[in-house]
């Protein structure tokens, strides 16, 4: 085996899996009957300026969040606008897009990143909501997308 260099960024404990579905409704059916999954917050987000592969994009999505244990799962329905979770699902389906991890410090975590070539391609902050967060282009290899997030500790006990 080669020798393992020192990761840039230890990632905490994966605290969320992000699901893309084409119907929020059906999905929590699914997940609700045949796992007991539930029950989900189920809320519709629009937001604006969003960066999306360097462009400010718009979108409305439907969200479904629960909890198993210490993992959240938050389903994720595109209501409207080209997204990450729209390109997701016409390249792979619905399915795991995405494991999150909070962070700290996510710009430092983001440029620590950026010295191996790992770019943000879909990110904001949303003050509002105590909330920074970045999606990574590290499905490249593995298939599977990774998002940062940073929590404002005022608003530490909404998101978890």
């Amino acid at each position: 085996m080669a020798n393992q260099k020192e990761p840039r960024v230890k990632l905490p404990p994966v605290s969320q899996i992000g699901i893309v579905v084409r119907d929020m409704d059906k999905a929590i059916e699914y997940y609700s009957s045949t796992f007991g999954w539930g029950p989900f917050k189920v809320s519709d987000v629009e937001v604006e300026d969003i960066i999306f592969r360097g462009s400010a994009v718009r979108s409305r999505t439907r969200l479904g969040f629960t909890s198993i244990g210490p993992i959240t799962i938050e389903l994720i329905q595109v209501l409207e606008g080209e997204t990450l979770h729209t390109e997701f699902l016409r390249e792979k389906g619905e399915g795991i897009q995405h494991l999150r991890f909070e962070v700290d410090d996510l710009d430092s975590a983001l440029c620590e990143l950026a010295q191996d070539g790992i770019h943000p391609v879909f990110h904001q902050e949303l003050p509002e909501f105590g909330l920074s967060f970045a999606y990574l282009d590290t499905d490249r290899i593995g298939g599977v997308m990774f998002e940062l997030v940073e929590i404002a500790e005022s608003h530490k006990r909404w998101w978890r």
